[in-house]
This record gives structure tokens, C-alpha cells and sequence, in this order.
């Protein structure tokens, strides 16, 4: 059985016209809905063993401040080029490709890539993956390898707004 936590990258900001998309900067609620998410992962008792992000500043600001906010080592931090503008299969072929001693996986990464995932998955559709919003889901697999084909059962859908 294996966990997957997907997670949109947190607020992030257009203050700085000089920066590309790729080196956004997350805002100052950005990072607190980050560790106000990851507070919510660790009152469900979810032990996250493996860290995957888009590279982008902003995803992987995110997943820096889980990793913290979860007492982690940032070197569980895995990431994955494809993640950034990531199609459907890229979010396939990144969770296929995660080694099977990996069982509780946080996946970071973007709109509009992460709600066209959780929606191919037809498990629970979603409308919009909000900012920081977390979709998790159990795989009755022991492989990644097979997660295209594996049952998997919803286990919930949370977003910073959700409790506010």
C-alpha cells in the first residue's frame, strides 16, 4: 500500500516584474498557509518519507517549508524538471518512476497540471487545487511502477481556506 500527497505550490507573487515565472518568491501568506497545511498533515498522522517538487521557486519553497515544519531532512527532496508545466503524463511518469521503498510520497507542483491529475485519477473530482491545497490519496499497490492501473482510494482534500 503506498500514500500519494499531491500539493499545489503556495501563494506566490508578481511583485517583481523582473522575474520569470519560474523564480516566483512565495508570499508572506503564502508561507504561512504552507506551514498551516503541513500542521494539518501532521494532525492526520501522515509520516511523509519522500519530498518530489517542480524546481521552481516557488514548489520547492513549499516543500522546503513542509520538510521543516514536519522535522525532515531536506535531503528527502527529490526534483523532477517535468513537474514544472507538467502534463498528465509527467505527473504519471514522475510517480512511476519513484522507487518502491518510497511509500509516503508529497508531490509540489502547479496549475494547470496538478488539477487535470487529480481529475484523470476519478477517484474525487476536483473543481480547482486552490494554493497549498493538498489531495491525498492511497495506492493498494506495493510498486509505484503500477499506480497507473492500481486501485486507489480518496482519502481526503484540504486547502488553506477550507478551515479559515
Amino acid at each position: 500500500m503506498k500514500t500519494l500527497l499531491l500539493i499545489r505550490h503556495a501563494k506566490s507573487g508578481w511583485d517583481d516584474a523582473s522575474l520569470s515565472d519560474f523564480d516566483r518568491t512565495l508570499t508572506e501568506r503564502g508561507k504561512s498557509d504552507a506551514k498551516m497545511m503541513a500542521q494539518r498533515i501532521k494532525e492526520q498522522s501522515i509520516d511523509i518519507d519522500s519530498f518530489v517538487s517542480s524546481p521552481a521557486k516557488r514548489a520547492k519553497k513549499t516543500a522546503k517549508i513542509f520538510i521543516k515544519e514536519l522535522k525532515k531532512n531536506v535531503e528527502e527532496m527529490l526534483l523532477i524538471p517535468d513537474l514544472y508545466e507538467a502534463s498528465v503524463n509527467n505527473f504519471y511518469s514522475t510517480i512511476e518512476n519513484l522507487e518502491d521503498t518510497r511509500n509516503v510520497v508529497a508531490v509540489f507542483a502547479h496549475n494547470p497540471g496538478i488539477t487535470e491529475f487529480v481529475n484523470s485519477l476519478e477517484c474525487s473530482p476536483v473543481y480547482n487545487m486552490p494554493t497549498c491545497a493538498v489531495f491525498a490519496l492511497k495506492i493498494k499497490t506495493d510498486h509505484w511502477k503500477d499506480f497507473h492501473q492500481a486501485e486507489k482510494q480518496f482519502l481526503f482534500f484540504d486547502y488553506p481556506k477550507n478551515q479559515e
